[in-house]
């Protein structure tokens, strides 16, 4: 398994901006899919975008538009820069990796082996 450490999650006020990034260990990164989840107090784990190793992009459609996602394989890191955020992004973001074939990226949780322990995103009024 390869290693995940998020960061860059804190108090933002609604219509904010923020990047998210996930930093990488372990193992050799750029063969690895990642995925954003959040989970919101209450809620079940959700996906909020993926990026497969040759950087194919998909997204939730609740976030399609407003977040963005990227990887750096030379840094070993994906970021998540969200936009126009709004009190129901608020929760604790993941990021997730996975060895999927070709350009597939999952959007369920049990797809992935390895996570990172998380970061609070709190979007305010």
């Amino acid at each position: 398994q390869v290693q995940l450490v998020e960061s860059g999650g804190r108090l933002v006020p609604a219509g904010g901006s923020l990047r998210l990034s996930c930093a990488a260990s372990g193992r050799t990164f750029s063969p690895y899919a990642m995925g954003w989840f959040r989970q919101a107090p209450g809620k079940e784990r959700e996906f909020v975008a993926g990026i497969s190793r040759s950087g194919a992009e998909i997204y939730a459609d609740s976030v399609k538009g407003q977040f963005t996602i990227s990887r750096d394989n030379a840094k070993a890191a994906v970021y998540l820069t969200m936009f126009s955020l709004k009190i129901d992004d608020t929760a604790v973001y993941y990021c997730a990796a996975e060895l999927f074939g070709g350009s597939y990226v999952g959007r369920a949780p049990n797809e992935y082996d390895s996570w990172g322990q998380g970061t609070q995103v709190t979007v305010s009024s």
